[in-house]
C-alpha cells in the first residue's frame, strides 16, 4: 500500500509539473488562410488543391507543443492566387483581435506564397499591434515526398517566441530565412528558397531552434483600415504602349493608378500623355518599376522620363514594388480622401 501511495503521489507531482510547464509556455496564435502548405495533390488531376485543416497542419509539426501553447484560428482555406485586399483586411482585424489578448505572444499566419509578400505588407501597414507576426507557407504541398510546411511552421513559432526577433513587426519566414514584409519579394516559382530581400538583406536566420539576428526592420508605416477599400488600378507598361489602359482606368472611375514603368521609372510619350490626363482628373498616379533593384528616380527629362513625370504631378514610388505600392495607395487614398499632395507623403524616397 505504501508503494501504491508513493506512486500516486509521484504521478500527481508530475501532473502538477506538466501543468505548470504548460502554463509557462508562451501562447502563439496560428491563423490559417490556405495555400500550398494546406494543399494535397488530387490523384485524379495531379494538381494541388486545398485539403488540410488548421488542426491537421499543427499535428504535422513534431515538437511544436514543447515550445508554445498553440491556438488555431481558421480564417479561410484558399490558394493565394484567389486572395484579395478585402480578405487581407479581414485577416488584419482577426490577427489584431487575438493579439489584443495579453497572454498571446504573437501570431503566425499560414498563407500561399504567390501573394504572401503583398499580404504580409498589407498587415504590416494596418495592424495596430506591434507584436511579432510571421507569415509562413510552403513551396511543396502536404502530399509531397518532402513537404517543407512543417519545418517552416516550427521555425515561425520559434521566431515569435524568441527575444532576438523583437521589433521586426510582420515578416515572411520560409526556408529558415527571415525577411521584412516591406522588402521581401518572391523570386522563384518552384524552389523552396524563393523569398529574398535583395540589396536590403535578410533580417535573420533560424537554425537549431535559435534565431540569429542580422538586421533591424525598416521604419514602420501605419495606416487605418477603411470601411471600404477604394478602387486602385495596377498597370505594367511595355514597348509600344499607347496609354489606352491608363485612360480606360480614369474613365471607369479608378481612385488611383499605379504604373510599373521601365528602368528608373520611365514611360513612352503616349503613356506620358495618358498619365497627364489622369492627373488632370485629380487621380493619384504612382510610378514604380519592374526592375528588381534600386527603384525609381527623377533621372530622365524627356517626355515620359521620371523627372518630367514627377514635375507634372506623378508620384515616384521609390523602391516599393508595384503590387505593394497599389496596397499603400489604396490605404492612403482612403485616409486622405484622394488629396494627392497628402498622398505623396506616404511614398517618400
Amino acid at each position: 500500500m505504501r508503494y501504491i501511495a508513493l506512486s500516486i503521489c509521484c504521478m500527481a507531482a508530475l501532473a502538477i509539473f506538466a501543468a505548470r510547464s504548460y502554463a509557462e509556455l508562451p501562447t502563439v496564435v496560428i491563423v490559417t488562410t490556405g495555400g500550398t502548405i494546406a494543399e494535397k495533390t488530387d490523384p485524379k488531376t495531379g494538381g494541388a488543391v486545398p485539403a488540410v485543416s488548421g488542426k491537421d497542419l499543427i499535428e504535422a509539426v513534431p515538437g511544436l507543443g514543447k515550445i508554445a501553447n498553440i491556438e488555431v484560428v481558421n480564417l479561410c482555406n484558399i490558394d493565394s492566387s484567389q486572395m484579395t485586399p478585402e480578405i487581407w483586411a479581414k485577416l488584419s482585424k482577426a490577427v489584431d483581435e487575438r493579439l489584443a489578448d495579453p497572454k498571446v505572444k504573437g501570431a503566425v499566419v499560414t498563407h500561399g506564397t504567390d501573394t504572401m509578400a503583398e499580404g504580409a505588407y498589407f498587415l504590416g501597414l494596418t495592424l495596430k499591434s506591434d507584436k511579432s507576426v510571421v507569415f509562413v507557407g510552403a513551396m511543396r504541398d502536404a502530399s509531397d515526398v518532402s513537404p517543407d510546411g512543417p519545418a517552416n511552421i516550427l521555425n515561425a513559432v520559434t521566431q515569435v517566441c524568441s527575444d532576438e526577433a523583437k521589433d521586426w513587426g510582420v515578416t515572411v519566414t520560409l526556408n529558415q530565412y527571415i525577411n521584412s514584409a516591406r522588402n521581401v519579394v518572391k523570386t522563384n516559382s518552384t524552389n523552396v528558397q524563393t523569398f529574398d530581400s535583395g540589396e536590403k538583406g535578410y533580417l535573420g536566420y533560424i537554425t537549431m531552434g535559435k534565431v540569429i539576428r542580422y538586421n533591424d526592420a525598416p521604419p514602420k508605416q501605419k495606416l487605418p483600415l477603411p470601411n471600404k477599400l477604394p478602387d486602385v488600378t495596377f498597370l505594367s507598361t511595355f514597348a509600344g504602349d499607347d496609354g489606352s489602359l491608363v485612360r480606360f482606368a480614369v474613365d471607369h472611375k479608378a481612385k488611383g493608378i499605379v504604373i510599373d514603368a521601365a528602368g528608373a521609372g520611365n514611360v513612352n510619350a503616349k503613356v506620358y500623355e495618358a498619365v497627364k490626363y489622369a492627373i488632370s482628373k485629380g487621380i493619384a498616379v504612382v510610378i514604380t518599376t519592374s526592375v528588381y533593384h534600386t527603384g525609381v528616380w527623377p533621372m530622365y527629362g524627356d517626355q515620359g522620363g521620371g523627372e518630367m513625370l514627377e514635375r507634372n504631378g506623378a508620384i515616384l514610388g521609390g523602391d516599393l514594388p508595384g503590387a505593394k505600392a497599389r496596397l499603400l495607395l489604396m490605404l492612403a487614398v482612403a485616409k486622405e480622401n484622394g488629396d494627392v499632395s497628402k498622398i505623396k507623403t506616404y511614398f517618400k524616397r
